[in-house]
């Protein structure tokens, strides 16, 4: 399955919302995770910072003003490239001792908490963490300390977060399109059986894993759901040939005595008989269609599909029909190229073309047209009869495909409504597509064949 078709489907949704859950709650993990180590990491700073604060405290309150820078300079010479931050500045802010050359800009906090940034020799900015207070009157101490690791730990979270969302979307996404996959291809296995049942082959059933899931246990009950549709199937098929072969036997005596008895009767009588031999041809004809119709739809009509001309079966239907139509004073075309061959069964395709100009003649007033012509492109033949009459609405297209389905306005005209039911089955036996349109005015039908 294509992808863009795949992201429609409802396993891909679903896999798509789990994909935006999984990928919230990693961020929520990896945010809470960075605020607690960098909340340690500063608790630790500030722990060390107030040490020395209290200890330079001390050391002021021994040792005054100079005694106190003494213990700054010790302690910037014992450790030259260390953390710690150092500055003794005046009231003016002119820095006295330290190992920082003025008074930064600070960035205070609600906490009490100052920082700054620092360069560094090699030319480095470095955040500072201090805190700033007044032994004495005239004098500002600012003590703080190089949050490197603080620093660190905060690009190495944002890159975390970054990759670690990054990675985790991608494997997400695979493996939610492996997990659809692997449900589209089941339920494409349900569809693929369900389209051969729709086309007439009740015998298909859907495969089951035996592994006992959801699926298995949905075409377990699908498949008995089958089998009792194609029993009562089989059981009404069954029926309706018993009744069509049982009444066509003794319509069939009825015909022949009705015959024999014209052949004796008045004149008087000649004309009411000849009207119960054409009822009794009609009801024949009517079982006859139904009969070709189970046949077909059923499977059972098994003759071998060979190379047809379609063609001479458009010209011999053409021959066939038009000293009716020159009756009813309607003009019949033909249009067939020659040697055009379809793989069929020549006396079905024979009978849907009959059929359908039959219809196309039936329903044109005197003085319209029909025509029957074939067409190819470059992957089809497309039989076509087109005719002048009033047309099938669009909402009764597909209800008139059905058996003894009638439109209200042809219920004067003979018939039984089997005609196009007839043809569909044919079209369909023969792997092709049936379609009804608009001629204007009048109705055009295709039988539309695959090369």
């Amino acid at each position: 399955m294509r992808l863009a078709d795949q992201t429609r489907t409802t396993a891909f949704l679903l896999t798509f919302r789990y994909m935006v859950l999984f990928f919230v709650s990693v961020t929520i993990l990896i945010v809470f995770i960075s605020w607690t180590a960098t909340g340690y990491l500063e608790q630790e700073t500030d722990a060390a910072i107030q040490a020395e604060i209290i200890g330079l405290k001390e050391q002021f309150a021994l040792r005054g003003s100079e005694g106190l820078a003494d213990v700054i300079n010790m302690r910037i010479n014992a450790n030259p490239d260390g953390d710690a931050i150092y500055l003794i500045a005046n009231t003016d802010l002119n820095p006295l001792v330290g190992n920082i050359s003025k008074w930064p800009a600070l960035t205070s906090s609600t906490d009490g908490w100052v920082s700054f940034e620092h360069i560094e020799a090699n030319g480095e900015s470095v955040t500072v963490r201090a805190r700033v207070f007044a032994p004495q009157a005239n004098l500002r101490l600012i003590v703080g300390r190089k949050v490197w690791a603080l620093t660190q730990l905060e690009q190495l979270f944002d890159r975390t977060l970054f990759w670690g969302l990054f990675v985790t979307l991608a494997l997400a996404l695979i493996g939610g399109l492996m997990m659809s996959n692997n449900v589209l291809r089941r339920v494409a296995q349900f569809n693929a059986t369900s389209r051969q049942i729709m086309e007439g082959d009740l015998t298909q059933r859907i495969a089951t894993k035996g592994t006992g899931d959801e699926f298995d246990q949905l075409a377990n009950n699908l498949n008995a759901m089958m089998d009792q549709i194609e029993s009562l199937m089989k059981n009404i098929q069954h029926i309706s040939d018993n009744i069509a072969h049982d009444l066509r036997t003794p319509l069939t005596r009825l015909r022949n005595r009705l015959e024999d008895l014209r052949l004796h009767a008045d004149a008087s009588d000649i004309k009411e008989i000849d009207t119960c031999i054409e009822d009794a041809e009609g009801l024949l004809s009517t079982f006859s269609s139904l009969l070709s119709i189970a046949r077909i739809e059923s499977g059972t009509y098994t003759t071998q599909l060979n190379p047809v001309d379609l063609s001479q079966c458009i010209c011999d239907g053409y021959e066939l029909y038009q000293a009716l139509a020159d009756a009813k004073s309607i003009n019949l075309t033909c249009d067939a190229p020659d040697a055009i061959e379809v793989h069929g069964d020549r006396n079905l395709l024979f009978q849907a073309i009959t059929n359908l100009l039959d219809n196309a003649i039936k329903y044109t007033p005197a003085g319209g047209d029909v025509s029957i012509s074939l067409q190819q492109d470059s992957g089809h033949f497309i039989l076509s009869v087109a005719d002048s009459g009033p047309g099938i609405p669009v909402d009764m297209r597909e209800q008139v495909l059905q058996h003894f389905f009638r439109l209200d306005e042809s219920r004067s005209e003979p018939g039984a409504g089997l005609g196009l039911s007839l043809v569909k089955a044919i079209t369909q036996r023969h792997g092709a597509r049936l379609e009804l349109d608009n001629n204007i005015p009048g109705l055009v039908v295709r039988m539309i064949f695959p090369k």
